[in-house]
């Protein structure tokens, strides 16, 4: 996907090298031709610039209009067929958790047969099961794509799996809580549970499963959501304590994570749409996502991108394309739902699709990944993936090909 600053790196690289050329050509005279030589280089040179600047508005009329439904319809089948074609982790892992999550939103948007049968293969070689902790969030967000796709055929294997898990969150002590004082001790979790509970409770009509989630996203909640910033700090070892001690960045800010903020804002709009309208805590979910998509908003840097450090973007160069996917599907999201204002939000995803688009490699690999970890990094580079990037890019694409520009 080539851009502006590539077409006229070429361009200007060429028309240097047919200087370099007529200049060489013209050492081969004697002096008295000199004056005529130079004459016709000149000539040339002016002939080729000429042809420059007429090719470019060409060139650059035949770039895809990246918020076209058939440009991005074409970009989510890319992205996500390399994906599969190049899979990674065990299929019920919470990386194709958000990967499978983009595919399915993929099939929404497209209504592809090979994007189905790949969901329905990869449910079917998990058993439409979790992963092996029925009490740690990673192990259940690949369920939301199984109650997705229930909602489609009814087909009661993809359910019943998800609802024998969820029984034993709901009666069983769990490990997690046990070592960390809380089950959704760091703030990815609110990516991976809250939108599983949310999803099951519309499919079966039992509110017992909102109840749950209200609980434990009130225990995250407490724990690590910054009022001042108005983030969330990845988990406790995070924080700052009351002597203003703890983990910051090289500029003394405290460290607010791109991806972990992303996961956040990613996990409250897909537990928002979700929510009966009369549900008593469905307001505190629309302010908190409120509240940090407003104040990453504001974060985005020059290129559209947002860094992997929230605070202190100048030192982690190059943006970071899951945090960045996240952010895009969001504030899209909110745009599509009247959540936010049209008007403020608009230029900052437009802004940040343009930027995202900039990433992928014309085979449809997302690149600018930052791998698995837990707070900013400066380990990725453009040829750096993993299938979150995917995922975030899917569901990013999901909402801005509904923005009726």
């Amino acid at each position: 996907m080539k851009n502006l600053r590539s077409i006229n790196f070429l361009s200007v690289y060429s028309v240097y090298s047919v200087v370099r050329f007529l200049k060489a050509k013209t050492t081969e005279h004697t002096e008295k031709e000199e004056y005529t030589e130079r004459s016709r280089v000149y000539r040339t040179v002016a002939i080729c610039c000429l042809m420059l600047f007429t090719l470019i508005p060409f060139v650059l009329a035949q770039q895809p209009d990246i918020f076209k439904r058939k440009v991005i319809e074409d970009r989510m089948l890319r992205v996500a067929k390399w994906q599969l074609a190049n899979p990674n982790h065990e299929l019920f892992d919470w990386t194709n958790g958000a990967f499978y999550a983009g595919v399915f939103a993929t099939y929404e948007t497209t209504k592809s047969k090979d994007i189905w049968n790949a969901l329905l293969q990869m449910g079917e070689k998990n058993k439409w099961g979790p992963g092996r902790r029925f009490d740690h969030a990673d192990d259940i967000v690949i369920n939301q794509t199984y109650l997705d796709m229930y909602r489609i055929t009814k087909d009661k294997k993809m359910l019943q799996p998800t609802i024998d898990v969820i029984a034993r969150l709901k009666t069983e002590p769990g490990q997690e809580a046990v070592k960390h004082g809380i089950t959704w001790w760091w703030c990815d979790a609110l990516f991976m549970g809250p939108p599983t509970l949310a999803k099951l409770a519309a499919v079966t009509g039992d509110k017992s499963y909102l109840e749950l989630n209200d609980k434990l996203f009130a225990q995250t909640y407490d724990l690590l959501y910054d009022k001042q910033e108005h983030l969330y700090a990845r988990d406790a070892s995070y924080l700052i304590d009351a002597k203003g001690g703890g983990k910051r960045e090289a500029n003394g800010k405290k460290v607010f994570w791109s991806r972990g903020n992303g996961w956040v804002v990613g996990g409250l709009l897909r537990l928002i749409r979700e929510l009966p309208k009369d549900h008593p805590r469905r307001e505190f979910y629309v302010q908190q996502y409120r509240e940090i998509v407003e104040r990453v908003a504001g974060l985005q840097q020059a290129d559209g991108l947002w860094r992997s450090s929230l605070l202190d973007p100048d030192s982690y160069p190059g943006g970071e394309s899951s945090g960045t996917g996240f952010y895009t599907y969001a504030m899209a999201w909110g745009i599509n739902n009247k959540m936010l204002d049209r008007k403020k939000f608009l230029p900052v995803v437009k802004k940040a699709w343009t930027g995202l688009n900039t990433l992928v490699h014309e085979d449809g690999k997302v690149g600018w990944t930052q791998p698995i970890g837990a707070d900013p990094r400066r380990n990725f580079n453009a040829d750096s993936w993993e299938v979150y990037g995917a995922g975030a890019y899917l569901l990013a694409a999901s909402e801005v090909v509904k923005l009726k520009l």
